[in-house]
């Protein structure tokens, strides 16, 4: 297994997990102001703990590391997936059921796969396709919903705009995910903390009592933070496709929570999704890409290791320690290895 695999899967835990609380703390009944407030206390949650996991890890502040012509990508990721996405998210959440909400989100990884596909080129094959049509059906499997009626009218438009703006956002954070992991999550992070937060309180809402305030933050902090440096991490190694592919496990892993803690009763249905996910998975930790490819020159930087794609020579003095992180430049070379649509192999097949 790739171990950035386990990173997607990691984040699809985590953001999974985090629904079912999220939809606790904001109640039934839809409100206008309240929809915002949590999610900007959901991201405020987020940036606040990664920004102090950053301040410790590097002993004080440290330069993002992130080129001049990154940065309208980061800016465009913060917008739609910091900003509009957690939005249309609590605005569904608060106009449809659980069930329903999870049912929409699946989409998600359809959009995010044909996004990467048809606008963005990655390369993919049909035992990628099919995996990720397994991991979807699997969750629409899990999700459709018993004994009632899909909801209609705003809240399945605003989840559905909400899987658009993801979509966009792991897209456009592709490009900068060779960045520190920690830095982009941390920023989305407090941008949309802050947004939401200000907007939220403009719009009547007040400040929760601390208990609530507390959960939200934490709630955030695992299921937005954590999540989403897992999420970089596995988009630098994985690519978009693949990576949305494993984060669309994320409404099973919600399911099984509410069987082992709330003691929700198993159904055919929720085993029926176990069986199609995990042949969806095991697809994609099986695959094997291997062809004859020619790298263009590329600069970048990122944490990494001299090995066959990093024999560049440094204009300092390295004290041989491995990974280390700066600025480097990728000579044209032409290999043949089994590889990913990392950030190293972005190119086209013929």
């Amino acid at each position: 297994m790739h171990r950035s695999a386990l990173a997607a899967l990691g984040a699809a835990f985590l953001f999974g997990a985090s629904t079912p609380f999220a939809k606790q703390l904001l109640g039934d009944g839809p409100n206008s102001s309240i929809p915002f407030m949590l999610a900007g206390l959901l991201y405020l949650g987020s940036g606040l703990g990664l920004a102090m996991i950053r301040l410790i890890r590097d002993r004080g502040w440290k330069s993002s590391g992130i080129a001049r012509q990154e940065w309208p990508w980061l800016f465009g990721a913060i917008a739609f997936g910091g900003i509009l996405g957690p939005l249309l998210l609590m605005v569904g959440l608060s106009h449809t059921s659980a069930s329903t909400a999870s049912l929409f989100l699946n989409l998600e990884s359809v959009l995010t796969a044909a996004l990467a596909w048809l606008v963005f080129k990655e390369s993919t094959d049909r035992r990628i396709v099919l995996g990720m049509a397994l991991i979807v059906l699997g969750g629409a499997v899990l999700a459709w919903p018993s004994g009632e009626t899909i909801a209609s009218g705003i809240g399945p438009l605003a989840l559905a705009g909400a899987c658009l703006a993801w979509a966009i956002d792991n897209n456009l954070t592709r490009k900068v995910s060779a960045s520190d992991a920690l830095f982009i999550a941390g920023s989305k992070g407090l941008v949309a903390g802050c947004v939401n937060t200000v907007l939220g309180l403009a719009l009547g809402a007040s400040w929760p009592a601390l208990p609530m305030l507390s959960s939200a933050l934490l709630i955030g902090f695992f299921g937005y933070g954590l999540s989403l440096v897992l999420f970089v991490l596995a988009l630098r190694e994985l690519g978009t496709a693949r990576t949305g592919a494993y984060f669309s496990t994320a409404p099973f892993v919600g399911a099984t929570i509410a069987i082992a803690v709330f003691g929700e009763a198993t159904s055919m249905a929720f085993w029926m999704a176990m069986g199609l996910m995990s042949v969806g998975v095991w697809l994609h930790l099986t695959e094997r890409h291997a062809h004859e490819h020619t790298h263009v020159e590329l600069f970048h930087g990122h944490a990494h290791r001299h090995d066959e794609h990093h024999l560049h020579v440094h204009d300092f003095e390295w004290d041989g320690v491995e990974p280390h992180s700066h600025a480097h430049k990728h000579a044209k070379i032409k290999h043949e290895h089994a590889h990913f649509p990392d950030v190293h192999h972005p190119h086209s097949h013929s």
